[in-house]
């Protein structure tokens, strides 16, 4: 039986659209050259650092603008 292998994601947007959370599926991802910007909405703050982190590998010299809305209660 043949196994599959993975390609580790290549951009922040798709790590994100990969994620096993269908949460972070849903956020919106902007990458330039500087600046990698995570935004969208989630019930809470544990998701916005599943979200970070997720994105960070990918970032190289490029800086996180984590700008995920946590809507608690949600």
């Amino acid at each position: 039986m043949a196994t599959a292998t993975l390609s580790p994601p290549r951009s922040a947007a798709q790590a994100l659209r990969e994620s096993s959370l269908p949460l972070l599926r849903t956020l919106s991802v902007t990458e330039t050259d500087e600046d990698v910007t995570i935004s969208g909405r989630v019930s809470c703050y544990y998701h916005k650092q599943l979200a970070q982190e997720a994105v960070l590998p990918l970032l190289g010299r490029r800086r996180l603008r984590n700008q995920v809305v946590v809507n608690a209660g949600s």
